[in-house]
């Protein structure tokens, strides 16, 4: 077996673990169902979120109350008071009853593509069936009790605003009766970030101590995917670092006692923050830049909830005077230039980290920001892929001029290791010797030619982490028929792309891997001609390896997202192209069809031998 030979079987196997190792760990994504909505019947024990008081004990930050299966969100959201939330993004509203944000729908999201009429929920009020909701307030402190604060059962009152919108801001109020006086005002701006600010005043003659907090709370482990490619859980930055907790490993954080629960408790110093993170969309609680606090994950056993909380210092209120606290919450969907323009222009440190960005971070930020880039010329994310492609081939082009010009010499020096191997025959050693000085003079790399693939390894890694976790792929269309970059091609060629009057088997069923659309059949016959620009190896185990070796690919792959797919049609295609000029530069002529005629004419060969 030749060198040459030597190099190609050896990328091939490469290609094939990696991609085999690739395809166990990170399944492709299977195509969302939409299943009707129910609600889970559950019962609330001491409430949904707690809240801690200087002494280390906690009290209820939500109120008991119970929902049936048949209790819908709409009832549970008709149960209390509300002020309306509306702006041109977001749509919701806030529960006077404990003053907490548990109603939000981002309206520039559809949960079922081209179906305007369900946007995506991302709050939903404590007695709902799945509930998430948001609430912030003060602990006691000093001698306070539970009572002298707004808890779960506190009822506010609208002070100013009837709607809060990005114009009008709301303010809420609650008098405890005995000399303090709590207000909240709540504003929001364009996108999905609100400003809390709380103020308390002391009407009393001594002063009183006291906690401020915001908490997120959600009952029950929320449905992820379940991919170890993507983060869903709380996500914190704390003193420049971020932290990332998966909701099934809160219940092993250590058990406190006081608290009644699992809690992960860290004193961020620098600044930071604290939320939790679904695959597009996000809630996080913000102190603002450079504000000390307790960055909080806890996980409830009692009432299976998931809390992250952030906890201010204790603040002490002298009689006759009054004290606010401003706190930042975001909580809406993870695009990446709102979250970085909020880094950038707000100071929130390591924003746009919420994004999973993968342990390829260097890479996968660069060609994210690429795509952006060449998209806002084009407008089109399946063409902004494919130019993608042509930045990155022309970047790694001299590498690829080099690999292919040895590749062309070493089929210049076919003849001379023919002779080679004839004059040295089974003097392995000698033949090795011989074959390493022949390279040395016509100054040929055998390895250069696996080079181009060592290098696209980790690039298509972290195109497929980018097209996989950012929002901005979700829904993306190209032409035709693809109409979401971050799916897989919807047609099929088991009822002939349509053609046939039947649907093709759904992701669940055993047939969906040769259910493959009209890209992975595309990346199959590209990857086939690539090969077709030398003649078959002669040695029959590795012909046979490179004969199925682009329909297994093509097989593999063809579930993954479209957008991948499509980079790859186009990096074989640019691939060709670029082989195919050099080895003519270099004086080598691929005879391309005649090759396909061999293989036809090998394949009937064997056909009439069996």
């Amino acid at each position: 077996m030749d060198d040459n030979n030597k190099n190609l079987l050896l990328a091939t196997g490469l290609s094939f673990m990696v991609i085999f190792v690739w395809f166990i760990l990170f399944p492709p994504e299977k195509t969302e169902v939409q299943p009707e909505t129910t609600e889970t019947t559950f019962t609330q024990v001491e409430g949904v979120a707690s809240v801690p008081q200087a002494d280390g004990t906690f009290i209820a930050a939500a109120p008991a109350q119970v929902a049936t299966a048949e209790e819908s969100r709409e009832n549970a959201l008709a149960q209390t008071d509300r002020v309306e939330i509306r702006t041109g993004r977001v749509a919701g509203s806030i529960s006077l009853l404990g003053g907490r944000i548990d109603d939000l729908h981002l309206t520039d999201y559809d949960v079922v593509q081209n179906d305007n009429s369900e946007k995506v929920t991302l709050l939903s009020p404590a007695n709902s069936g799945q509930p998430y909701y948001t609430v912030h307030g003060w602990a006691p402190a000093g001698g306070l009790d539970a009572a002298s604060v707004p808890g779960a059962t506190t009822v506010w009152s609208i002070e100013s605003g009837r709607v809060l919108t990005e114009t009008t801001p709301l303010t809420i109020k609650w008098d405890n009766g005995a000399g303090l006086v709590f207000h909240r005002t709540i504003t929001i701006d364009e996108n999905y970030m609100f400003s809390i600010t709380q103020r308390v005043e002391n009407n009393t003659d001594a002063a009183v101590r006291m906690q401020p907090y915001g908490i997120i709370a959600r009952k029950g482990e929320p449905d992820t995917l379940g991919m170890y490619l993507l983060h869903e859980g709380v996500v914190r930055a704390q003193d420049g670092e971020i932290q990332e907790i998966d909701y099934d490993d809160m219940p092993d954080e250590t058990f406190n006692s006081a608290e009644g629960g699992n809690i992960d408790r860290i004193d961020v110093v620098k600044g930071g923050w604290i939320g939790m993170t679904d695959k597009y969309w996000m809630t996080t609680l913000i102190p603002l830049p450079g504000q000390p606090f307790t960055s909080v994950s806890k996980y409830t056993p009692g009432n299976d909830t998931y809390q992250a909380d952030m906890r201010l210092p204790v603040v002490e209120v002298s009689g006759g005077q009054d004290v606010q606290i401003t706190t930042l919450l975001f909580a809406g969907a993870k695009e990446v230039s709102t979250i970085r323009a909020y880094q950038d222009e707000m100071g929130i440190d390591k924003f746009v980290d919420s994004v999973d960005w993968g342990i390829f971070f260097f890479i996968t930020k660069p060609i994210f920001a690429l795509l952006s880039l060449i998209h806002g010329w084009i407008g089109n994310m399946g063409l902004s892929i494919i130019g993608l492609t042509l930045v990155i081939k022309t970047l790694l082009s001299p590498l690829a001029y080099k690999s292919y010009v040895s590749m062309a010499k070493m089929k210049k020096l076919q003849p001379e290791m023919t002779a080679l191997k004839e004059r040295t025959g089974d003097d392995k050693q000698a033949m090795q010797k011989e074959m390493m000085e022949l390279y040395k003079k016509n100054k040929v790399n055998p390895a250069s030619g696996c080079l181009p693939i060592f290098l696209q390894i980790p690039i298509f890694f972290s195109l497929y982490k980018v097209l996989f976790v950012t929002i901005e792929m979700r829904h993306a269309p190209f032409f035709g028929w693809i109409q979401d970059l971050s799916a897989p091609d919807p047609s099929s060629i088991l009822n002939l792309f349509g053609l046939l009057p039947f649907a093709p088997p759904g992701p669940e069923s055993f047939l969906a891997i040769l259910s493959i659309g009209v890209f992975p059949i595309l990346m199959g016959i590209t990857m086939w001609m690539q090969q077709k620009l030398n003649p078959a190896p002669t040695d029959k185990t590795q012909a046979m390896i490179f004969a199925w070796m682009p329909w297994v690919f093509m097989f593999m792959l063809g579930r993954f997202a479209s957008g991948l797919v499509i980079y790859w049609v186009a990096n074989n295609t640019i691939t060709f192209i670029q082989q195919y000029a050099i080895m003519r530069s270099q004086g080598v002529r691929p005879d391309v069809f005649g090759n396909i005629m061999s293989s036809f004419r090998k394949f009937k060969e064997k056909d009439a031998k069996e």
